[in-house]
């Protein structure tokens, strides 16, 4: 019989995880949610229930389907959990290591045929499959943020990765209601090559005193018809995310002009990442989010 996926494994129930798990069950595939903790695993299910809910309210999804894509998702509370899955997409912090030790973990609980896959936004999927035990059945399958509003999907594939690997998860992609584009396994791929350096330099026009915060934002949006700022675009996407990216530009393609802004370096040495810890290059802890420059 021809191989066909029926079940999802996800692995980081975070901002990325649970926005994956949450438009696979909508698809109607059965999925295994996991992360380091029980209690994570559950505010990912909590977050997919209100994100549905909204949906609901807007009309894009019925009160029966959002019911029936939830009793689809399952806790996962370790890796073993995940041996009956067809792919499992990683998605936890861009950080190599971790997602190395996470692969390296995962592929002796899997089954021979499994597919695997990673939501990495800027690191090698050839060096990350070299940490598996099946580089051939390995891919790149990078979501856009937030998962169910954003409607592209950036598939990478390694030097090892099959053609079949690649036509599953093309086929996979789509049934998501999702548009993939293809982007070779250069550092950052496509959107994060282009998208992260502009941000970048909106730090440093910050960091140079060019313009404030609210200047630099507003100049974007209304200047060149940006839906959102390049400040509060990094706030949302995550500062630490935003370095990580920025990284693996400039040691990946060794080129100055991707060197990470000392502000953004700054910023994430204080635990001002953005939204997620309530602080970034705006305070969100009062009624309405103000810059904080």
């Amino acid at each position: 019989m021809a191989f066909e996926i029926k079940k999802v494994g996800v692995i980081g129930a975070g901002q990325m995880g649970n926005g994956i798990a949450h438009v696979c069950s909508v698809a109607g595939y059965d999925v295994a949610l996991n992360d380091i903790s029980p209690e994570r695993i559950q505010s990912g299910l909590a977050t997919i229930n209100g994100n549905m809910a909204r949906q609901v309210n807007r009309g894009a999804l019925s009160d029966a389907e959002r019911v029936a894509a939830l009793t689809r998702i399952k806790a996962a509370e370790n890796l073993d959990a995940l041996s009956d899955c067809d792919l499992v997409i990683e998605a936890a912090t861009e950080n190599e290591q971790i997602k190395r030790k996470i692969l390296q973990q995962l592929c002796p609980v899997l089954k021979p045929e499994a597919l695997l896959a990673t939501n990495t936004s800027s690191i090698s999927i050839t060096r990350l499959a070299a940490a598996t035990d099946r580089p051939e059945k390995f891919v790149g399958v990078h979501f856009m943020n937030p998962v169910p509003l954003m409607q592209l999907v950036e598939l990478v594939r390694g030097i090892a990765t099959d053609d079949h690997t690649f036509d599953l998860c093309k086929r996979f992609v789509a049934r998501l209601g999702k548009t993939s584009t293809v982007a070779e396994d250069f550092p950052a791929f496509i959107v994060n090559r282009i998208l992260l350096p502009m941000i970048n330099e909106a730090i440093y026009t910050l960091y140079e005193g060019v313009g404030s915060v609210d200047a630099i934002d507003t100049a974007m949006r209304l200047g060149a018809n940006h839906p959102m700022g390049p400040l509060q675009l990094a706030d949302f996407i995550g500062l630490d995310t935003c370095l990580s990216i920025m990284q693996v530009l400039y040691e990946g393609l060794a080129d100055s002009k991707y060197r990470p802004c000392p502000l953004l370096v700054k910023y994430v040495e204080a635990g001002w990442l953005g939204r997620k810890t309530q602080r970034g290059f705006y305070d969100y802890r009062g009624e309405r989010p103000v810059p904080t420059r």
